[in-house]
């Protein structure tokens, strides 16, 4: 039997937010002081990353000691800075004799258009990040790296609905896998459980979630490629002991959490990326960590913009389906 556990349980890791709540962008850190082999798979076609090649199984370091999620567009890799000057001041990272310097990998996700654009994660916030990680209390919904997420933009932000980051653990016999996301999708959000859109591109009178899909296939041709605010990306974190190479294979199935629960999903217009750390107290098998992996990943997705609150004018969730109700 599995058991739903708060992400903060996680053992070996410990996560931390910053947020700017007027001006709508954020970041959030997953802190592994020990390292952790960790691996990526990307899957949109408009990515924004750190230091993915490292976390290729050909190339030396190992092992990562924080992956974070950004807000602020490429601007937002800044806050990776404050990250490693945090951990390089706790004497954490790869030896080179003279300092230790920390892995920091991560991604960013597009929120320029939303809240006031002048305003990016930088170093000041990656640190400010890593800090709060100490109490390793996460908010979810409209804060960290999802303060200025949004969902369904297939007509322009006009018609869409307010995304965010959202959290999901399990566990099973000791062996725990948990995921944080960050939601901001080009597409909708939907629940597999209830069959349903939770939040996405509204129509004309604002109080109905439309078919993204449909919307695509009918402009066909006529689309314009002027929706680049976009990209979900996430974490997950598991005990189990794997490699290089392992943790990029679970991080290829736990996509399938992006596909079932985003529709469309991995876009040319979203960067979708995963990143998966592993901290090694537990042995456990591949496959099984993906599928729970993936189940994790789509839990996070809907609890991401279900816990959301409307900002800058924004339509939520709540004020969605709690007017329908």
């Amino acid at each position: 039997m599995i058991s739903i556990t708060d992400i903060k349980n996680m053992p070996g890791v410990r996560i931390g937010s910053w947020e700017d709540r007027q001006a709508a962008t954020g970041c959030t850190v997953v802190i592994a002081e020990n390292g952790a082999p960790a691996g990526v798979d990307v899957r949109g076609g408009a990515p924004g990353t750190r230091e993915t090649d490292l976390l290729d199984p050909v190339n030396l370091v190992d092992r990562v000691h924080a992956v974070f999620l950004s807000g602020g567009s490429a601007f937002g890799l800044d806050s990776a800075g404050g990250i490693m000057q945090y951990l390089e001041e706790r004497n954490i990272g790869f030896d080179v004799g003279v300092t230790k310097v920390p892995i920091v990998t991560g991604a960013v996700l597009f929120d320029l258009t939303y809240g006031d654009f002048r305003t990016r994660p930088g170093k000041e916030a990656g640190y400010a990040a890593a800090e709060a990680s100490e109490a390793n209390c996460l908010k979810e919904g409209s804060y960290g790296a999802g303060t200025g997420a949004t969902v369904g933009k297939v007509k322009g932000m006009d018609y869409a609905m307010k995304g965010g980051l959202g959290t999901f653990c399990f566990e099973f016999e000791g062996l725990y896998v948990g995921a944080v996301v960050a939601v901001n999708a080009f597409g909708n959000i939907y629940s597999p459980e209830r069959k349903e859109f939770l939040a996405g591109v509204l129509d004309e009178g604002k109080k109905n979630i439309l078919d993204a899909e449909e919307i695509i296939v009918g402009m066909n041709n006529s689309q314009k490629d002027s929706f680049k605010g976009n990209t979900t990306i996430g974490v997950v974190m598991t005990n189990g002991k794997f490699d290089k190479a392992e943790c990029k294979k679970i991080a290829q199935m736990a996509h399938n959490g992006l596909a079932r629960t985003i529709r469309p999903s991995h876009t040319q217009l979203d960067g979708d990326s995963i990143f998966v750390m592993s901290t090694g107290q537990a042995e456990a098998d591949v496959s099984a960590v993906g599928i729970m992996a993936a189940d994790a990943v789509a839990q996070a997705v809907q609890r991401a913009v279900k816990e959301a609150e409307s900002t800058c004018g924004m339509p939520s969730y709540k004020d969605i389906h709690e007017a329908l109700d």
